[in-house]
């Protein structure tokens, strides 16, 4: 699948250049292994977002990347399959035809895949609509991305999970490839001026994981 224009990250990037703070992560791991689940549960989040290239899966495949299996297990023995839900920027759009790619990922890892027509960070309102969640703030976004997985839980209340580790990048689009080196540039320039993202009402309950370094957990 060949992903189309994406019209709201053009926008969220230069609404950036005004806010950077938006880009900066609640949370930093190397890897969806490393996320703190129970301490996520306990803290009071309730929902999940996951993105799906190079965060579950290697780049518009369908199944878990295999060495995140138990990962992958013990997340979904935490939290109920209904409140995690998969919101990628190929699988689930209008470049998706007739959903196939989104129903492949369904069937594979047995999760929902969001139906959206506005791409990410564009999408909050459908997200929380599909997860029926009545606070923003009990849901965690996981992805790779910094210009759309994180500004998209900042913009919204969410608490923002940042994968620094890709998968694999054979199979990767080459534009994301290219976004993402230099979203990777600036988050090192932003946290060396103590940039700190928006504040989140269960950072106090999470700040052993919430650091200025990417490394912490």
């Amino acid at each position: 699948m060949v992903q189309s224009f994406n019209p709201a990250g053009l926008r969220a990037a230069f609404a950036l250049l005004r806010r950077p703070h938006m880009l900066m992560p609640h949370i930093a791991v190397p890897d969806m292994r490393t996320i703190p689940y129970e301490a996520l549960h306990a803290a009071g989040i309730k929902y999940l977002v996951f993105d799906k290239d190079n965060c579950l899966t290697a780049p518009y495949a369908n199944h878990i990347h295999p060495e995140f299996a138990a990962a992958w297990s013990r997340c979904l023995a935490l939290f109920a399959r209904s409140s995690i839900l998969i919101v990628s920027n190929s699988a689930g759009t209008p470049d998706d035809i007739d959903a196939c790619a989104a129903a492949a990922v369904e069937s594979a890892l047995a999760v929902p895949v969001l139906r959206h027509t506005e791409k990410k960070p564009a999408c909050g309102p459908e997200i929380l609509a599909a997860l029926g969640a009545k606070r923003p703030d009990e849901v965690a976004v996981i992805g790779d991305r910094l210009a759309t997985d994180v500004v998209l839980a900042n913009a919204n209340g969410m608490l923002a999970i940042w994968t620094t580790n890709i998968v694999s990048a054979q199979g990767d689009n080459p534009v994301a490839a290219a976004l993402r080196s230099l979203e990777h540039h600036a988050y090192g320039v932003l946290r060396r001026r103590n940039i700190r993202p928006p504040a989140h009402p269960l950072e106090h309950k999470l700040q052993s994981y919430i650091s200025k370094d990417s490394n912490k957990i």
